[in-house]
């Protein structure tokens, strides 16, 4: 450059040779500086586009595991869209919470080595709005594989295409070949479940639920899962106690000799009468029995039950997880057994089982539109096993809309600001952050809208794979009739941690159906007294 301002300041007599050369030399040397100046912008924006400069404010700090969640809290972002879709507002498959996050470690050559290997099994009517962020959240606490045993809305053909396209979920409808085949269950021919045949309702989708769990138990010993659980759609497992907050953690550090780990589950309680997303929108939840002292439980009664027939509106005796392994047999929803033995069980006293009870206001009519029972205080015993159910299901069937919502206000939301702080403060109800903020950074981040728009490119790919003779029938699994009757009888009949505990002790044989917690009536008259009068303090 110095060069060329010497040049420039030659005498006026240079001959035009030297000044053209001159010239071309400067030209080429700002082009040239040009040049590497665009290009190194180009490659910082690059960089930066591909995650190469990393974001402090949304990098998820992970654990050993790069396929593990990490142990801070996420960071949810502030901006929403008004025209979102109720599954998502960003339209990129984007997750930002989680760096190299693969949500298809299920069928993965690397996912193959995550241990323990855990499944989900339930059975739905629910739709994708339900479905998928239930899914995806524990998909990002560590469970690997989904058996869905659907009906009514979720086997209809745009909700079941989007979920066979997921990694690791086998689909599977109730059709009449899917009846006959669990008709030849060994459970119809045995007591343990007799008391449930043949009646409507609740005691029918119990024994339906049961006879799937029986399935299940087969797919997941095919998939090679080391543990099951069975949890319905409106449940989120929390694996409270684990630094990571993963449920695959805390089944690792289970002991070796025991067989089934049980779950207390805490009951939601919203604070709104107009919820529309539960998962995202409700953070308190009312503790479970397990899980606080006697005197605590039974001084609060009266004022956490609120007039209801229960401290909690439904069950309380927690769901569970099973160890796969040689005789296992589903011991109705909530528990597990074995054939050959009386499993080992032991009861966390961290983890739990959140269930979203009642959380919208339309959930009273969906429950009444459900069951064909009258609404009569003798008939809903047939048709629930529950006092609140039954109650709801009376009101539901024979109230105004209007008269519903008060009942539903008094009942099921909490609007007394000084009575839910007073229970906080004494460890009846508890504030639960960590699922809502996954929920709700799965949504913005765009998974399930990607997710759907993905199965929807694919619908011509699966309808031929559909069509061909031999691969699929109508029950969504490949060969169900000639598979289930001959494994299931050959499986079924042929074969320290630090974390708290609550207790160890081994299940009854029959089935244990949905149970409510203690009443007042188990405590003595003195012991009532006693807590009654030192309730307030």
């Amino acid at each position: 450059m110095a060069g060329l301002f010497a040049t420039l300041r030659r005498p006026t007599n240079i001959s035009s040779s030297n000044f053209q050369s001159s010239s071309v030399f400067a030209s080429r040397l700002l082009y040239l500086l040009t040049v590497i100046s665009v290009s190194l912008a180009v490659f910082a924006y690059v960089l930066q586009w591909r995650g190469g400069l990393p974001d402090p404010t949304t990098q998820w700090i992970p654990g050993d595991d790069p396929n593990e969640a990490g142990s801070k809290p996420v960071r949810l972002s502030s901006s929403s869209s008004g025209c979102a879709d109720i599954l998502g507002q960003s339209r990129t498959a984007s997750f930002p919470y989680f760096r190299d996050w693969k949500f298809d470690f299920g069928s993965s050559p690397s996912g193959s080595d995550l241990r323990p290997k855990i499944s989900i099994t339930t059975s739905t009517s629910a739709g994708l709005e339900q479905i998928l962020p239930w899914m995806f959240y524990h998909k990002v606490i560590g469970v690997t594989n989904f058996f869905l045993f659907v009906e009514g809305k979720a086997a209809s053909p745009d909700v079941s295409k989007v979920l066979k396209s997921i990694p690791g979920v086998r689909v599977i409808y109730r059709t009449k070949e899917l009846e006959n085949v669990q008709a030849k269950s060994r459970i119809w021919n045995e007591t343990w479940l007799a008391g449930f045949f043949y009646q409507p309702c609740n005691h029918e989708l119990f024994v339906k639920q049961t006879l799937n769990m029986e399935m299940a138990i087969v797919m997941a010993r095919e998939a090679g899962v080391d543990w099951i659980i069975h949890l319905d759609t409106d449940e989120l497992m929390h694996p409270a106690g684990t630094s990571e907050y993963s449920l695959r953690k805390l089944l690792a550090d289970i002991p070796e000799d025991v067989d089934m780990v049980i779950f207390p589950n805490y009951e939601s309680s919203v604070e709104r009468d107009d919820v529309k997303e539960p998962f995202s929108e409700v953070s308190m939840f009312k503790k479970n029995y397990d899980h606080l002292t006697k005197e605590m439980y039974f001084g609060s009664y009266k004022e956490a039950t609120r007039g209801n027939p229960n401290y909690f509106l439904t069950y309380g005796n927690g769901k569970s997880a099973a160890r796969v392994q040689d005789h296992l047999r589903p011991n109705g929803a909530h528990r597990w057994h074995n054939y050959m033995k009386s499993p080992k069980e032991i009861k966390l006293g961290e983890a739990a089982v959140l269930h979203y009870t009642y959380p919208k206001f339309s959930d009273l009519t969906s429950r009444r539109d459900r069951c064909g029972c009258k609404p009569t205080k003798e008939d809903v015993k047939r048709c629930f096993m529950l006092e609140f159910d039954r109650a709801a299901f009376i009101i539901a069937s024979t109230l105004t809309e209007e008269e519903m919502l008060d009942w539903y206000r008094e009942h099921v939301v909490w609007t007394d600001k000084t009575l839910i702080q007073k229970l906080i403060k004494k460890g009846i109800l508890t504030r639960i952050y960590t699922p809502m903020a996954i929920v709700q950074g799965l949504k913005e981040s765009g998974v399930f809208v990607s997710i759907i728009a993905s199965a929807h490119r694919d619908v011509i790919k699966d309808e031929s794979l559909s069509s061909s003779a031999g691969n699929r029938n109508a029950s969504g699994y490949p060969h169900i009739t000639d598979t289930f009757p001959r494994k299931m009888g050959r499986i079924l009949e042929s074969q320290s941690t630090a974390r708290k505990f609550v207790d160890f002790s081994t299940t009854d044989h029959q089935a244990i159906p949905p149970e409510s917690p203690p009443g007042m009536d188990g405590i003595d008259l003195a012991d009532t007294k006693y807590l009654l009068n030192n309730s307030s303090s």
